[in-house]
């Protein structure tokens, strides 16, 4: 069975989930549309009912909510998603009643689609499962200041897991992006998706980037961060500069290209205001003064041509490294010191984590 589970996942085997819509959006899968075949509304109806008169008296109410054209609608949707996903399989949370009433009334229309045994909680449990096997593996962590290179490098090796890309956030106080952060759910199954695509059990080493545990709004899950915060460690050492022009092209080019994108016209508007709202979280570590300056250099680098612009959101930039992302990045490795086994620029790290790569698989 977990083979066959594995096999969904790394093919993104489409997945046509009939939970109810709060179901789906407290933790799906990444291949999984949801087609409910109850509303929120309907489900706590049926709930109730199940609670007070018990399973038939249940099973009578959904079909009666559900009936008629409502039914006929819903067998319409299924049939134009599994016409246009013929490899599709069909689950609802336990692969029980829901699923089934379904797969039946979709029969009954000529459409046939396979059942996921056990449905979300199996395929759930599956993908725990796979987090705790991978938190087996020898770890190798990329670490480095702010700006250094360090999520540019762990998305070119090959045996490397994308936490920040999974996140939807690139794990700093001004890390948010356009698109809302998956829940935690989500983001601990993308995760183990994309260890089932790295064919996680045969790497020798799996590498990650040095992260806190909070990657935005969510949560690194403890059985992969306890193993990270003992992994020993590639230091990325690039100058200031460098790194300044890694963040002005990360947080500000391409963020604006990704919020014009999402709301044309306004992109600078909303940028700016991510920018300052990021700026006011960590207000009081940067003082009043700090915090005012580096904000009147944002704002003013809103207002002027490009050129002019740029050199302000350098200015920024530099202001918030030397004296806030430096001096702590600084306090935190002087603890990680022992566990650092190569230091060097990006170029120079990533030929090193090659050839540890491949003498830990040799070894």
């Amino acid at each position: 069975m977990q083979s066959d589970f594995a096999l969904l996942f790394k093919r993104d085997c489409p997945l046509l989930d009939v939970r109810s819509p709060v179901e789906f959006a407290r933790g799906a899968f990444p291949a999984s549309t949801n087609i409910p075949l109850l509303t929120d509304a309907q489900r706590t109806e049926v709930g109730t009912m199940y609670r007070r008169s018990g399973g038939e008296a249940a099973t009578r109410l959904g079909h009666k909510l559900v009936s008629g054209d409502s039914r006929s609608a819903l067998i319409e949707r299924w049939r134009n998603f599994i016409e246009h996903n013929p490899e599709a399989r069909l689950y609802c949370f336990r692969g029980g009643q829901r699923s089934h009433v379904v797969q039946q009334w979709l029969q009954e229309a000529g459409v046939e689609i396979p059942l996921v045994p056990g449905g979300y909680k199996a395929l759930r449990g599956f993908l725990l499962h796979v987090l705790e096997e991978a938190a087996r593996l020898d770890f190798l962590v990329i670490a480095g200041k702010t700006g250094c290179g360090k999520t540019h490098l762990v998305t070119e090796l090959p045996c490397a897991l994308d936490i920040e890309g999974a996140a939807g956030h690139r794990g700093s106080a001004f890390g948010a992006l356009p698109d809302p952060q998956p829940s935690q759910i989500d983001f601990e199954n993308a995760m183990a998706v994309a260890l089932l695509k790295l064919e996680f059990e045969s790497l020798p080493v799996l590498i990650a980037e040095d992260e806190s545990r909070a990657v935005g709004s969510l949560a690194i899950p403890h059985v992969l961060f306890d193993r990270m915060k003992q992994a020993p460690l590639a230091l990325i050492e690039e100058s200031l500069e460098v790194r300044v022009e890694t963040i002005l092209h990360d947080y500000i080019l391409a963020n604006l290209a990704a919020w014009e994108e999402y709301s044309p016209g306004r992109g600078a508007a909303i940028l700016e205001q991510s920018l300052l709202e990021s700026l006011e979280r960590i207000r009081r570590r940067l003082g009043d003064g700090g915090f005012r300056k580096t904000g009147a250099l944002m704002r003013q680098a809103f207002t002027v041509e490009r050129q002019e612009s740029l050199a302000l959101h350098r200015r920024w930039i530099s202001l918030l490294l030397e004296n806030y992302y430096d001096p702590m990045y600084e306090y935190q490795l002087a603890r990680k010191l022992p566990r650092v086994r190569c230091r060097g620029r990006r170029e120079e790290i990533a030929r090193w984590c090659r050839t540890y790569m491949s003498s830990s698989a040799t070894a």
